[in-house]
């Protein structure tokens, strides 16, 4: 098996970590190869707090998916989240001097390289800078401009912004477990991938991931990402409060919720207890079922109003925003009991739990489709794609500047001129510029190593 063909994602979460290899087959459903999972004890809210722990950590991950799946992890895509993500709208433009010549992806990169210019706050780095609509001179509304004649391309850009030193410690920390970084995506943008269907995406859908640290949020309309945005609590604020109020550990008050919890305290009745076992011969502590869905339904609650006012800052009471997929959740917090429910009373929207059945290869399904793993799924999706789109531009590359006719005459993408050879020094010239040009995940590449070497 080639290398190539496959691609690993990792999720460093508040609560897990996870390593997931992982490739396409011939019916291009995603064939799950190897899993492996520890526990997260040095990450904080999705941001590293202690980096012997999660390196540690990342390497018990790794360590396993590497049994599983009988590979040998070089390379892997990180997912980023935490409370520092911020998002912004942006819009810009550049002036084309070559008008006569149509739009084509190296105007676009040239558009999107100026946006990754941006001053940002002090300490702020930008992850992503992603296109929506496109204006080409006086035309506006444009969802693909290559191929169009203009002088002027414009853009609305969506720009996800994190802290460098956020995103240096887990480079930092993948680079001690020994790994290759890729690249790095925003969790939720890695998690739409996973479950969300193009028809979602068209209609307008806002997929909430609820993590054990962060609830993660992205809105999409037209096919077209709009709003992101990351909540700083999840699964751990709940699990917190049941142990406070409760008087118990935090195992046992996970346990607690997984089991016996519910996001609707009317289910329960006063009458049905758990016994929870006491510590170190102590007496056992009886726990009130309908007293503990009350503690997580009042913090479920504050995780849904924040998401709701997300979901009514991007827009959705105006006709043209309204959002008519609803709301899709997943994570592992989307698992708690009458959750959907809730999330439909408090949102007054269509709600459904988002699972990555469709995307896994037939026999995979079961517990590698569980919404927890959606992050790591969306991951190796995006790994495959960015590979696939290496392997793509290479390609053209080739065919561009290689491609030779019976006459030994350099077909050009711009002109096709019969009488006109290239001469052995404007053959060196394009390969020259051939070489000159590098495709957005080399220069994503080259900029998270830059990120690496900054850190050493």
């Amino acid at each position: 098996m080639e290398y190539q063909d496959i691609a690993i994602g990792l999720d460093v979460g508040t609560t897990k970590i996870v390593a997931m290899v992982g490739r396409r087959n011939e019916y291009n459903k995603i064939e799950i190869l190897g899993i492996g999972k520890s526990k997260s004890i040095g990450v904080h809210i999705g941001v590293v707090n202690n980096i012997t722990q999660t390196i540690e950590a990342i390497r018990e991950a790794v360590s396993e998916a590497e049994h599983s799946s009988g590979l040998k992890i070089k390379e892997v895509i990180v997912g980023i989240a935490g409370q520092h993500i911020r998002s912004l709208q942006h819009n810009d433009y550049i002036t084309r001097l070559d008008f006569e010549n149509v739009i084509s992806q190296k105007d676009i990169q040239k558009l999107i390289d100026q946006v990754h210019k941006l001053i940002m706050q002090p300490g702020e780095e930008i992850i992503h800078v992603l296109p929506q609509e496109y204006k080409v001179d006086s035309q506006a509304e444009i969802g693909e401009p290559i191929g169009m004649y203009g002088s002027r391309l414009e853009a609305n850009f969506h720009v996800v912004v994190g802290q460098i030193s956020s995103i240096r410690n887990i480079g930092r920390c993948v680079k001690a477990a020994g790994l290759n970084l890729s690249g790095m995506t925003l969790e939720p943008l890695a998690s739409a991938e996973a479950v969300l269907s193009t028809e979602e995406r068209e209609a307008g859908v806002a997929l909430v991931d609820i993590g054990g640290g962060t609830t993660d949020i992205a809105i999409f309309k037209d096919n077209i990402i709009r709003h992101t945005a990351v909540i700083p609590f999840g699964g751990n604020v709940i699990t917190e409060n049941i142990k406070t109020d409760c008087l118990i550990i935090e195992r046992q008050a996970e346990l607690l919720k997984i089991k016996f919890g519910s996001a609707w305290p009317g289910e329960n009745k006063e009458t049905e207890i758990v016994c929870i076992p006491g510590l170190r011969g102590r007496d056992p502590k009886e726990i009130s079922l309908k007293h503990l869905s009350q503690i997580i339904h009042i913090r479920v609650c504050e995780i849904l109003e924040q998401v709701n006012l997300e979901i009514q800052n991007y827009g959705n009471e105006e006709q043209k925003k309204r959002l008519i997929a609803g709301l899709v959740m997943t994570g592992g917090g989307s698992q708690l009991k009458h959750i959907r429910p809730l999330t439909e009373y408090v949102t007054g929207m269509d709600v459904r739990i988002g699972y990555s059945n469709e995307h896994i290869a037939g026999g995979e399904n079961g517990i590698i489709s569980n919404p927890e793993y959606a992050t790591s799924i969306g991951l190796v999706i995006k790994g495959l794609d960015d590979k696939k789109k290496y392997l793509c531009t290479n390609a053209e590359m080739e065919h561009r500047y290689h491609r030779y006719d019976e006459n030994s005459e350099l077909i050009s993408t711009k002109f096709y001129n019969k009488n006109r050879r290239l001469n052995s020094e404007e053959d060196q010239n394009h390969k020259k510029k051939k070489n000159k040009t590098k495709s957005f995940l080399e220069i994503w590449a080259d900029k998270f190593r830059q990120i690496l070497n900054d850190t050493e």
